[in-house]
């Protein structure tokens, strides 16, 4: 068990700096884009009004990004009233810092483990008693980080200041010690170290005021998110349901041209059945021309029936008895017969017939040729 919270802290020993570091930047990437009194509302910048007490006189100083400027000098006591009339609406919103002296507190360099981050106050309290002749009470105190080593662990720097020293240098500004948001330590060159040694219950946040600002912008951000993540899904539904009328009106499109399409399939089936039983039958030109080289010149046809595959032939002939032999052996036709018997007709001297027939197929391109009949005959 603990060898699995030690790979846990040492994951993310690994892992959060250089993902707190990217956000940092990234945040204050983003930061940089908005004028500057929108970051000073919002709490996105880090610009301090210094106030340096030397003798009866009071330094005013701005720290930004960019630095430390000289702002005024005036004499002191001074009030606050008196300050944010002499600093105007845009500098007196700034958070106000005590700058000490170099060398008016204890500055000790310390290596911790890389653990020691998150609680890096609470840490160097116990290290106090051994860094300094004074104890964890009687001082005000602050730690910073100043570098991560490549093993992970902390180079922190500690400042301390007896407590009698850090009162004594907070005595000469009188009611601004009230409303002052932290105290800083200057450096050997009059820079800012970056600590805070007033304790957290006497620190002022100026930006108190704007609070409710902050407050209101965050809402306002949650509900224009809430409403964004509102309106894509809306969006999302209206494209769902666009998408399932569009998919309703394809499958009726596709129903109709499947019908159509089965439809034109049977209909080209039946074509082509057709086709096929035409095309087992021969046709009545080459039926007549078969006839026409089969009957002799004394017959004469009166009727000429193909109904499926029956031929009936009605007419009149002086050789009705031998029609049925002359007939015979045809590719187009097969079993000839006459149907019912032969009727004599005084008044043209020749004998009515009723001849039936079966259709067989189509004649082939040298039945002409073998059916030994002239080309002259006919059947009228």
């Amino acid at each position: 068990m603990n060898t699995y919270r030690d790979s846990l802290d040492t994951l993310r020993t690994r892992l959060w700096p250089r993902a707190g570091g990217w956000l940092s930047w990234w945040g204050t990437a983003l930061a940089s884009w908005l004028p500057q009194r929108w970051r000073a509302l919002l709490g996105l910048t880090r610009d301090r009004l210094l106030l340096r007490p030397l003798g009866d006189e009071l330094y005013l100083q701005w720290h930004n990004t960019d630095g430390v400027r000289d702002l005024a000098q005036v004499p002191l006591p001074l009030d606050s009233g008196d300050l944010d009339r002499l600093l105007g609406k845009r500098l007196a919103d700034l958070p106000r810092w005590l700058l000490l002296p170099a060398g008016s507190a204890l500055r000790r360099p310390l290596v911790l483990p890389a653990a020691a981050a998150d609680r890096l106050r609470d840490v160097v309290r116990f290290e106090i008693d051994r860094q300094t002749p004074f104890s964890a009470d009687s001082v005000r105190f602050d730690a910073c980080l100043r570098q991560r080593r490549d093993d992970g662990q902390l180079d922190v720097e500690l400042v301390a200041m007896p407590r009698a020293r850090f009162d004594a240098a907070m005595a000469p500004l009188g009611d601004l010690a009230a409303v002052l948001s932290g105290v800083d330590v200057a450096d050997a060159n009059g820079r800012p170290l970056g600590v805070n040694l007033l304790p957290d219950n006497e620190r002022r946040q100026r930006q108190t005021s704007l609070r409710a600002w902050q407050w209101a912008l965050a809402a306002i951000a949650l509900l224009a998110l809430l409403f964004g993540g509102w309106k894509l899904l809306d969006n999302r539904r209206q494209a769902a349901d666009a998408l399932e009328a569009s998919l309703r009106a394809s499958s009726g499109q596709a129903r109709l041209a499947s019908a159509q399409r089965q439809q034109l399939i049977e209909t080209i089936d039946g074509i082509n059945t057709l086709d096929r039983a035409r095309a087992q039958r021969p046709t009545a030109l080459e039926v007549l021309d078969e006839l026409a080289r089969r009957l002799p010149d004394s017959t004469y046809l009166e009727k000429v029936s193909m109904e499926g595959d029956q031929l009936v032939l009605i007419g009149l002939s002086t050789e009705a008895s031998s029609l049925v032999g002359k007939l015979q052996g045809s590719p187009l036709w097969r079993s000839p017969a006459l149907s019912g018997a032969v009727q004599p007709d005084q008044a043209l001297r020749r004998d009515r017939f009723t001849l039936t027939a079966q259709l067989v197929g189509t004649a082939p391109a040298s039945a002409a040729a073998t059916t030994g009949a002239p080309s002259g005959e006919r059947a009228d």
